[in-house]
Order: C-alpha cells, then structure tokens, then sequence
C-alpha cells in the first residue's frame, strides 16, 4: 500500500504518474494495461491473491494452544513464531523488486502465491516443531513478495483506477484476515476438532488464486510481446509479462534516508504499530481463552479486532490529510491500544467485547503510519525511498516483540508481565507518533 500512497500523493502534487519502484519501462513508459475484455480477470486475481496474505497468521492464533501441545513447542518458540511475520516481511519483501526487475512483477506474484499455498498445505503434514517453522517461513515469504508488489501490479494493470483496486484488495485482504480468525476453529470443530485439517484448509483459496492468476500472467506477457506493440521488450530485462523494466528512472532525491530524523522517526513508529499488531494476531486469542473464554468466541473476537481494519483503512488516511499536525491522531490510537490493555488486565473476559474495539481501533496506526510516509516526502523518489527505509526498519523492530510475550508467559505463568511489557510498548509508540506527526519532509534534511 506504501506503492500505492506513493502514487497518489506525486499525482496530488505534480499531476503526473509518478514511477513505480519496480516495473516501469525504461524512459517511464508504464507497462502494457491488461485487454479490456479480460479486465476481470486480473481483478479477481488480485482480489484472491490479496484474500490468501494474512491466514497464514490469524488463522494459527485460537489453534496455537492446541498445536504447541501436539508438537511440544514451548513458549519461546511459540514466540518465535509470531514474531516470524514481521521477519520474513522484512527479509524477503526487501528482495522482491530485484526479483520482479528480473522477472516481472506478476510472475513473482505468481510464485509467492504459490509459496503462500504449499507453505499452508505442509504445516499440517508437519511432524515436529522444525517442519512447522519451516513450512511457516515458506508461507510467509510468498507474502512478503505479495505484499511489496501487489500495489505495484494495481498501478500498472489498472492505470485509471489505482484507488478503486487498491482499495478493493486492501478489503479483500482484511476480509482473509478476518474470516481465517473467525472460521478456524468452527472448521476445526467440524471436522472433528483436528487442528490439522483447520489449518490445512486455508491452502484451498491459494489453490484458487493460482488457478486464476496464471492464466492473467500469461494474458499480460502475450500483451508485452514485441508483436503487440508493447513496452515490456524496450529495455535490457524488459519484457517479462511487462513487469520487468528498471527501476528508478526517476532522477533520486538527493537525501540520505539513514541520516534523516523524520525517516527514522517513521521507522520506529511503524516498529512499534507493527509490534502491536503481530502481538494482537499471535496472541491475543490465548489470553481469552485461557481467562475461559471458549475458542471459537476467542477466533471471532481477533476476527472482529482485524475486521475493523477495513472501515479505518478509508477514514483515517482522510482524516490526517486534513491535519496539519497528525501527532494527536497517532496519540489517540495509542490511547485506545493502553485501554485496551488495561481491560485485559482487569477483566479480561467480561468486557471482551470493548477490549478488542478498542484494540481494533488502536490497529489503525497502520494505514495511518502508511499515510505519513507519502506526506513526508516531495517527490515520489523520496517516498519510495522513504517507504523502503521506514517499513523496512520498521519490521525488523517487530521482531522480538512476539517472541518476548511468549517468553515472559512461559516465564510467569500470566498475562501481567506481557501486558505490563505490551502497555510499555504502546507508551513508547504514542510519544514517537507525536514526532512522526509533525509536518517535516526528509528532503529538507529533518
């Protein structure tokens, strides 16, 4: 999505697309459109691309408990587990533009869907901790590729409606999130309370996604052959379904991202919403049921805190636009994230309910955090490197936050000592959002 906000705000203020990060044909001729006779067929490919990034991880947390005690996992590894998203987001998103300048940006889609779908179907097959981590790892480095290049592919497919797309994956993409938490242990229960198969089960929509995707990648590189005129042969390693062409063809900023107080700001802030989220997904299941809340009601309630993400990704990004100072935002998000905490500290099933709104509308620091990265630079070089650097930076920061709840669970036996470090955390992320939120640009040397 940080592709997508690059996009809009170099519209917004030169009236020019502005270049993708991978993709683009040299001298910035955008690849070829798919025909307009099949335009729905890479529409409903990217909707069940979109649909297949997120089950993979809320779709384990109301069957962790019964999956650490068929594989003896303990639980720092159960930690490392959920920490393992933000890893493999940070490690193989940052390799999917090389990878899509050297084979197209929709085969790379192709295959991390395929990774995606194989990573889902071996976890049940998985005899012991390592072959379920493995098989993890292989699940989410298929998303990390989707999650960098799928703006990009809205762009370059759909030129005229980059916002309508994106906004219609981005829901598709919550409604995974939220149907995985919500049906996985009802599934389970079904087919007779094996985790096994209700994990197995979300290999099936992948299944689906290639089923439709393949043939919209082999429609697009017909469409960039050198016969039907398009762009995708004019550079060295263009081609490629017309989604290989160079990168950067727009002169850089002349910045240096690491030396920038706004772009480290940034990065800490997306740690910290990040650290949050990953925290929610891999573990917010377990501390209701083991304060007796059953487990299906347990998968609904993630499922309604995930859900709420598809309302807030439209309205808050408005909502900063027309702040001169989006620091306030950033703080009452935060505020909603430590009211939330605190409800599970004191009464974490009776007001169940209100704690995961709260903690839901806390979420939003995500699209907000992706909102400030297109409004703190002027160009759209300077976003993209800009959204590099501070998503990036902000994923590796994620990490060890998972894993040291699970640590301190397994250590303490309750949920105190998490909260306790959870609402540190949150603190931590309203004060470095009241910096982020202020109007700074990384070009001018903030």
């Amino acid at each position: 999505m940080a592709d997508d906000l690059t996009a809009a705000t170099t519209v917004r203020r030169t009236g020019e697309n502005a270049p993708d990060s991978v993709g683009t044909a040299p001298g910035g001729t955008a690849a070829p459109a798919v025909p307009r006779r099949l335009w729905w067929l890479p529409a409903l490919g990217l909707v069940l691309v979109a649909f297949n990034l997120r089950p993979a991880i809320t779709g384990l947390g109301p069957l962790l408990a019964e999956v650490r005690s068929a594989l003896g996992m303990s639980g720092t590894v159960a930690g490392l587990l959920t920490s393992a998203p933000a890893l493999c987001f940070a490690v193989f998103g940052s390799a999917a533009p090389r990878l899509a300048r050297r084979w197209g940006a929709a085969a790379v889609v192709l295959a991390g869907t395929a990774a995606v779908t194989a990573g889902l179907a071996l976890r049940p097959l998985a005899g012991g901790t390592g072959g379920f981590l493995a098989a993890s790892a292989l699940a989410l480095a298929g998303i990390a590729a989707c999650n960098v290049l799928l703006p990009v592919i809205v762009r370059q497919r759909f030129p005229g409606r980059t916002g309508t797309m994106t906004g219609l994956y981005s829901m598709a993409l919550s409604l995974g999130t939220a149907s995985a938490a919500a049906l996985t242990v009802p599934v389970t229960e079904a087919l007779g309370g094996d985790w096994r198969p209700g994990l197995g089960m979300w290999a099936l929509p992948g299944a689906l996604a290639l089923l439709v995707w393949l043939p919209a990648v082999r429609g697009t590189r017909r469409a960039a052959s050198p016969g039907a005129g398009g762009p995708g042969r004019s550079g060295k390693r263009g081609g490629r379904g017309g989604y290989g062409g160079r990168a950067g063809d727009e002169a850089e900023p002349g910045i240096r991202i690491t030396r920038s107080a706004t772009a480290w700001t940034l990065g800490i802030f997306f740690g910290f919403q990040s650290t949050a989220a990953y925290i929610t997904m891999g573990w917010l299941p377990q501390i209701f049921r083991d304060a007796g809340v059953p487990a299906s009601t347990a998968g609904l309630l993630l499922a309604v805190t995930m859900g709420l993400s598809i309302p807030l990704s439209f309205l808050l990004p408005r909502i900063a636009a027309r702040l001169g100072h989006q620091g306030p935002l950033a703080a009452v998000l935060a505020l909603c994230g430590l009211g939330g905490y605190a409800g599970l500290w004191f009464a974490p099933a009776q007001g169940a309910w209100v704690w995961v709104v709260l903690l839901g509308v806390s979420n939003g620091a995500f699209p907000l955090a992706l909102t400030l990265i297109g409004m703190r630079a002027r160009t759209g070089a300077g976003v993209v490197r800009l959204s590099a650097f501070a998503q990036g930076t902000g994923y590796l920061i994620s990490v060890p936050g998972p894993l040291l709840v699970g640590s301190l669970h397994q250590h303490t036996g309750g949920w105190h000592a998490p909260l306790a470090l959870m609402a540190a955390l949150m603190a931590a992320q309203l004060a470095v959002g009241l910096l982020a939120g202020r109007n700074r640009y990384v070009e001018d040397g903030g």
